[in-house]
């Protein structure tokens, strides 16, 4: 009778092995398709083939284990930024070019609505949108020369105020808008430039003007000092005044031990004539 027993140990060798071999790739599936890691800074929506998409969790950061039938899409959660060359009309017609910078977040609970609503692609859906059609209807409002000029503080405030307004209950946040850069026609920026120059030429020609004046303001005023000055100290000169300051001035020299000879009422007015030596 033939002995059977060594085939069927390796068959059954065989069977075993190939069972390993399946049991670790449908391992290794299941761990592939059973895990997920959230990266720094960004968040995770659940969602099941079962039930659809959880809206009332947000997945944080970190390694993230979940049932084979269901997937976990990854958000980036932190604040981002996207510059947009946007060509609009001045309030007069006239074609503007502008760069302008945006920088938003997603709302870290809303991601999952944020998910259902728009997707992933939601700065094409809606920020990109709303900040073009801010754009145009803020910078419509302006000439080419209040652009040019002062009004860029201006102009970022209410843009960014109207983009928040658009976006507001729709699970983004605006943190800032930035006019980078304003261009207008080269005729036309030429044209603002020679009239700034000419209104600062003008500053500068009436500041001269304002200082010449107030130069021959200073010096007649000094005059009429000197004048008025001049006019006292000749009216208080009087004939007696004199007369008397005379005197007084010979009875000092005649009480000077210094030789001298006086000629009383030799002088003019009838004052003394004092000859002195040493």
């Amino acid at each position: 009778m033939a002995d059977t027993s060594y085939p069927n140990l390796k068959s059954a060798l065989v069977r075993i092995v190939v069972g390993v071999f399946i049991f670790f790739i449908v391992a290794g599936m299941a761990a592939g398709c059973m895990t997920t890691t959230i990266a720094s800074g960004e968040g995770g929506v659940k969602y099941s083939v079962l039930g659809g998409t959880d809206t009332t969790q947000t997945y944080g950061e970190g390694l993230k284990v979940h049932a084979p039938w269901v997937d976990v899409i990854e958000y980036d959660a932190r604040v981002q930024e996207k510059l947009e060359d946007i060509t609009v009309l001045s309030s007069n017609g006239l074609s503007i070019g502008t760069d302008v910078s945006i920088r938003w977040r997603p709302v870290f609970v809303e991601l999952p609505k944020l998910h259902v609503t728009y997707g992933r692609d939601y700065y094409r859906k809606l920020v990109q949108p709303e900040l073009r059609s801010a754009v145009r209807e803020v910078v419509g409002r302006y000439t080419p020369e209040e652009l040019y000029s002062s009004r860029r503080t201006e102009l970022q405030g209410q843009i960014l105020q109207s983009v928040e307004e658009g976006v507001e209950t729709r699970f983004v946040e605006i943190e800032a808008i930035l006019i980078r850069d304003v261009r207008l026609p080269e005729q036309i920026q030429r044209a603002i430039e020679n009239k700034l120059e000419e209104e600062q030429e003008a500053e500068r020609y009436e500041f001269t003007l304002q200082k010449e004046q107030l130069e021959a303001e200073r010096k007649q005023i000094e005059a009429e000092g000197q004048a008025n000055y001049q006019r006292i100290i000749t009216e208080s000169l009087s004939t007696q005044y004199l007369r008397f300051k005379g005197i007084e001035a010979t009875r000092e020299l005649a009480q000077s031990p210094n030789a001298k000879t006086v000629i009383v009422g030799a002088g003019e007015d009838g004052l003394p004539v004092i000859l002195g030596g040493q």
